[in-house]
């Protein structure tokens, strides 16, 4: 395998020793060949950042399969689903979740998000990957995590003093279900934030009251290309991407109810399963394909 998509797989000449909790035959314990793909295509008007999703551009782009649930790949219990589009100076991503008690009631940046109901965005490059929650509120929390054998390659520290390894909310961590990943430990930033970063929420219904039913909320982002540098210069991708690109982007839902037994619920549900509950294996993002071919959209 040549290109950048090397990387974001943690491939390495490096052997490897792995137990019995993966996969028959996997270093990992979903399968190669059940991760999602998806193409993400160029627009050319703005999108304005409120939420909404009304553009056309919205209206018309592919939006991912139903999310299912992340360890065993079955029917979510309500439908969530992602879309991608791009242009040459941001990255725009889409939610629609369906939730028929909207509730949310964490207010403060960087709370433990995944407490409320919320979905989850993580964003791979080779040293390392981002991680964005948010609510129904619009209350986000950010980490950005970089492999301790990787750290040493560039002096990330010295450009952005919060990916310091003796920064204030920085941490060594062993990610959550998957505590043998081959590339070893990573560091935490939890002070990071991502520059220039938009989001913004809609409500389709009434936050937090549960005597009528709601339809849900949307999530919308808009990310500037250079601000994922810090993710892209380790194998010199460009930004904006070029026609061929590949990332590996991950996208989930948390929630803190579960179906009735005898269903088997995890309580979160992905873009593409990873068969664990951890979110963190970069391994296991949908593959994004990025081309320059314009989005059809009807005029």
């Amino acid at each position: 395998m040549t290109g950048p998509d090397r990387y974001t797989l943690g491939i390495t000449n490096e052997p490897t020793v792995y137990d019995g909790e993966y996969a028959a035959g996997s270093p990992f314990p979903w399968p190669a060949d059940g991760i999602e793909q998806y193409t993400a295509y160029r627009i050319d008007e703005p999108i304005a950042v409120d939420g909404h999703l009304d553009e056309r551009a919205w209206r018309q782009a592919p939006q991912s399969p139903r999310f299912s649930d992340m360890i065993s790949g079955a029917r979510g219990i309500h439908d969530t689903r992602a879309a991608i589009l791009w242009d040459r100076r941001k990255l725009y991503i889409g939610y629609w979740i369906e939730e028929p008690d909207v509730q949310a009631d964490l207010t403060e940046r960087d709370a433990l998000i995944f407490r409320n109901n919320d979905v989850e965005l993580f964003i791979a490059g080779r040293d390392g990957y981002y991680e964005f929650e948010i609510n129904a509120l619009g209350t986000i929390y950010e980490v950005f995590f970089l492999w301790n054998a990787e750290y040493d390659r560039f002096d990330y520290g010295a450009q952005d003093p919060t990916l310091k390894m003796d920064a204030e909310g920085a941490r060594e961590w062993n990610g959550v279900g998957l505590k043998t990943h081959p590339r070893g430990l990573r560091t935490g930033f939890w002070n990071y934030d991502l520059p220039q970063l938009e989001w913004a929420v809609h409500v389709d219904g009434t936050l937090n009251d549960n005597s009528d039913r709601d339809r849900g909320w949307t999530v919308e982002l808009a990310i500037p290309w250079q601000s994922l540098h810090v993710l892209a210069q380790a194998d010199d991708r460009p930004l904006p991407p070029v026609d061929g690109d590949v990332w590996r982007m991950d996208f989930s839902r948390f929630n803190q109810y579960r179906q009735a037994p005898p269903h088997e619920d995890s309580g979160a549900q992905f873009w593409s399963p990873h068969g664990t509950r951890d979110s963190h294996v970069p391994e296991l993002f949908p593959i994004i394909h990025f081309t320059e071919e314009l989005l059809p959209i009807d005029r």
